[in-house]
């Protein structure tokens, strides 16, 4: 069993908290005396796209399992928070202190298991509550809301997910209502009507609208098939990315030792070496 190393010891008592000396760090960052002007001009939209990114950059350590980049890229996830949270407390709206506690409300209340009396059995049982609690608290949100949109099962699976991600979340929600093919089989004959339907548009020349959306339809039901087998798209994808950037890098490494560049080498030359490449991950072909 692999040791893990200890911890080090904590800071004296006399020290703030790493979390309050961070809250503290964005309130000066945000002073609008002496604050960083940079910070000062941002709004709650343009740090939308730096918190994405560092949530995928946090997925990228933890793919790569560098714990010493994932413990930088979660600060860097966490200070995310800690911003929004400080322009919420200069218009009044909330701090940090009340997001951790709704965060903590809301595991105690979708836990009731551990928090309270409830008894799950199995992880598979406690997925089932956990979507019945979420379901439950949308209805309660939307009987608050006059104005609010009839309740819909696909309520709050947000926009801004990864398409293929959003796609699945989708697909998800719809089936727990009863909507889904119970044969792996039906999606599989989807996944070729969908192809039939991209190949008829192609020989009809159709136009980008008609070829984007059938390209559309064809990737739904790959995400699809990837939901009833349980198989993450987003996952499955970025991996197929990497393995693609780790062979064709391979490719040019391979022409490159030849005295060539690709923009010199033939399609047939550059086939024959992915093939390589792959063998060569395969076990089946040394360097």
């Amino acid at each position: 069993m692999r040791e893990i190393a200890p911890l080090p010891e904590p800071k004296s008592t006399s020290s703030p908290s790493g979390m309050k000396r961070l809250l503290d760090v964005m309130a000066r960052l945000r002073d609008p005396a002496k604050g960083c002007p940079w910070d000062r001009e941002q709004s709650y939209p343009t740090i939308v796209p730096y918190t994405i990114e560092e949530a995928y950059e946090v997925a990228d350590a933890i793919e790569r399992a560098d714990f010493g980049a994932l413990k930088s890229e979660l600060g860097d996830l966490l200070f995310q928070v800690v911003f929004y949270a400080q322009m919420a407390r200069e218009e009044g709206r909330f701090d940090f202190d009340a997001v951790a506690h709704a965060a903590a409300d809301k595991m105690e209340r979708r836990h009731p298991h551990v928090f309270g009396k409830a008894t799950v059995d199995s992880a598979a049982a406690q997925t089932v509550a956990w979507e019945a609690q979420k379901a439950s608290e949308r209805a309660a949100a939307a009987g608050q809301n006059e104005n609010a949109t009839p309740v819909s099962a696909l309520d709050d699976v947000a926009r801004a997910l990864p398409a293929l991600t959003r796609a699945e979340k989708l697909q998800k929600r719809a089936a727990r209502e009863g909507f889904d093919w119970p044969h792996l089989s039906q999606v599989l004959d989807k996944i070729q009507e969908e192809i039939r339907e991209v190949q008829h548009e192609i020989a009809e020349q159709a136009p980008k609208e008609r070829l984007l959306d059938e390209i559309g339809d064809l990737l739904f039901a790959c995400a699809n098939l990837a939901r009833k087998l349980e198989v993450d798209p987003e996952t499955a994808l970025r991996s197929t990315n990497a393995k693609f950037e780790r062979r064709f890098r391979r490719i040019e490494g391979w022409l490159a030792d030849a005295g060539k560049t690709t923009g010199d080498s033939t399609l047939e030359e550059m086939d024959a070496l992915w093939d390589r490449a792959k063998a060569e991950e395969r076990g089946g072909q040394s360097d």
